[in-house]
């Protein structure tokens, strides 16, 4: 499962023996894996500058996900026919979200844990609000680019009709530069061929005996040419409709075809220079976090692989890639990272204001292993941490829930700091 819940308690002897037996129980019954999750100890301040930083960062963290959301669709729709491997590239740290978010490691250099929380939310706000600013301005570009290359396509789409002719005719197609003769083309029903063959020559006075030829063809006629005397133009359209051949409006200028051809070309090379196949190599060697250290402290399963074991490590990243996707890559992990920070953050605050001062929690991160044992799951953690609200989780808890020693709550009840992460971005 891509989803995780993010808990803290208090740090005392009650309470850590409280997260031992929740360990064990979810553990046992194979709901949840479960790993410490290390937050520094920040400058506290005053608890009014907390609750103040409670709602801001409330706002923050929904304005995060909402852009690393918004950014890994811009990935999908950059990469078109590639779209199935968009999730390749949604990193974070060049390592996927969960193994990043499972060993989770606050960035000191980036968000000093010493300056006050202010300013580290601040710095987190400021990051953020430009990635998104640079987003909007990027994909703006992208779009415009799409659209007028989606609109000069449709001139090559469609029938004889409406579609554009300068992709298919030539300059020998035509009589130019006459003082009395003119080129005409006209679309031929298919079932008329042979009527057209035989009759277009007596259509009108003046046409040029066997100057027809048929330049192309689609499912429904072809595109014929006939020369003729300029002064009897009309008269042939005239009687051309009458025998349901149409006249097709259309001046050979030569330089305004290639205008067009080579507008369609820098259109196709411009977006294609926007995304290029991804060169990302795995192999197995080294570590899959070269940039980023790894410290887990398992509560569940021992014998889980941590990410630094998987044996993988990332070659030629980023290689062929036009510079949306580039950019997109690298500002999706930066906002990812920043996001997961606003969590560790909404924990700290949260935790202060609950469990009060001296700062003495403990924060767990919790992946369910199945999505139908999560209400078992959230069961289990109400009934191990009720005593953090004694009052509240009296009165919803279900005792025909049996766990030895423990009484389970069958409602969304949360005594102790609770956040949710999910990671199914493209869903």
């Amino acid at each position: 499962m891509s989803e995780f819940w993010l808990i803290s308690a208090p740090g005392d002897k009650e309470n850590v023996q409280a997260l031992e037996r929740m360990n064990t129980v979810t553990s046992k019954s194979n709901l949840s894996y479960n790993t410490k999750f290390a937050i520094p100890d920040f400058k506290v301040g005053t608890l009014d500058s907390l609750v103040g930083l409670s709602d801001e960062l409330g706002k923050l963290d929904t304005f995060a996900e909402s852009l690393i959301r918004r950014m890994a669709q811009s990935v999908v729709e950059v990469m078109e026919d590639s779209k199935g491997k968009a999730q390749e590239h949604l990193l974070a740290n060049g390592v996927d979200l969960t193994s990043f978010v499972t060993h989770f490691e606050w960035d000191m250099a980036k968000y000093p844990a010493k300056q006050p929380l202010v300013s580290v939310v601040d710095t987190i706000a400021k990051q953020l609000a430009q990635i998104e600013m640079d987003l909007k301005s990027r994909t703006a570009a992208y779009n415009t680019l799409k659209t007028n290359l989606e609109n000069l396509e449709k001139k090559f789409m469609g029938n004889l009709f409406t579609r554009t002719l300068s992709d298919i005719v030539s300059k020998e197609d035509f009589v130019l530069d006459s003082e009395y003769l003119i080129t005409l083309l006209v679309i031929v029903p298919k079932p008329n061929y042979s009527q057209w063959q035989k009759t277009y020559e007596s259509l009108s006075d003046m046409v040029v005996p066997r100057s027809t030829k048929l330049i192309t063809e689609d499912k429904e006629g072809g595109l014929f040419t006939v020369t003729l005397f300029r002064k009897v133009i009309e008269d042939f359209k005239t009687k051309a409709k009458e025998n349901k051949f149409t006249v097709r409006e259309f001046y050979y200028d030569e330089k305004e075809i290639k205008r067009e051809r080579e507008e369609m070309a820098r259109l196709l090379s411009d977006k294609k220079q926007q995304y290029q196949t991804s060169c990302v190599a795995l192999k197995k060697g080294s570590s899959t976090f070269p940039d980023h250290k790894v410290k887990v402290t398992p509560l569940g399963n021992p014998d889980r692989p941590a990410a630094g074991q998987t044996g993988r490590e990332r070659e030629s990243e980023g290689e062929g890639e036009g510079p949306l996707l580039r950019w997109l890559k690298v500002n999706f992990s930066e906002a990812f990272i920043a996001w997961i920070h606003v969590k560790a953050l909404r924990v700290f605050v949260e935790s202060v204001l609950r469990y009060g001062l001296p700062v003495n929690f403990q924060a767990v991160l919790l992946q369910p292993l199945k999505k139908s044992s999560t209400k078992r799951l959230r069961e289990v953690l109400n009934s191990v941490f009720r005593h953090l609200d004694e009052v509240a989780a009296t009165s919803i808890l279900d005792a025909s829930v049996e766990i030895p020693g423990l009484q389970l709550n069958n409602q969304d009840y949360f005594p102790y700091v609770y956040f949710h992460i999910d990671l199914s971005l493209l869903d």
